[in-house]
């Protein structure tokens, strides 16, 4: 079963973005391998919020990747992503039984990420810590997330102080 990966850069207070939605925050750090991280996943999460946000740049990923935004409210005007407005949790699970090498990067928002790691469709939790401090903005888990108890697999420390902390999502007790 392919893996869904929960990889987001996060302030040291627990914050995704800023209050205006922004990440202008997160240190530019040459030694961060992009391509290692794009070369395993070719299927993206993300939520409307978070689509609209990495819009504003431009193409954030290859052509070959397959884009799902999940959103009541977006307009299908976008011919390069499928718009999930509804059962997300089964959207995913059905992309988990795909038989395919490589995993989903579950991109943002935080929101998104709650409703699916409460369905049991997050195999990962893997957060860049940057050091700063926001005060405010959109977290990195919704309010109201059931305990979820993770085993640290790595740890990444960079030039820039930021750490990369890799988890895997123990199974829940029934």
């Amino acid at each position: 079963m392919r893996q869904v990966r929960y990889n987001v850069a996060t302030s040291l207070d627990g914050y995704i973005a800023d209050a205006n939605g922004g990440f202008a925050w997160i240190p530019h750090d040459p030694t961060v391998d992009f391509a290692a991280i794009f070369a395993r996943v070719d299927t993206v999460l993300i939520g409307r919020r978070s689509f609209e946000v990495v819009q504003q740049g431009g193409p954030a990923w290859a052509p070959a990747v397959r884009v799902y935004v999940f959103s009541r409210t977006l307009k299908p005007d976008h011919p390069d992503v499928t718009v999930i407005r509804e059962n997300s949790a089964a959207t995913v699970a059905a992309l988990r039984a795909e038989p395919q090498d490589r995993d989903i990067w579950l991109f943002g928002g935080g929101q998104l990420f709650s409703s699916l790691l409460s369905a049991g469709q997050v195999d990962r939790v893997e957060t860049t810590i940057v050091p700063v401090l926001l005060g405010g903005g959109v977290p990195l888990a919704a309010t109201g997330l059931p305990l979820t108890t993770l085993r640290l697999l790595d740890t990444h420390r960079y030039p820039s102080g930021m750490v990369t902390l890799s988890y895997a999502v123990e199974p829940r007790a029934v």
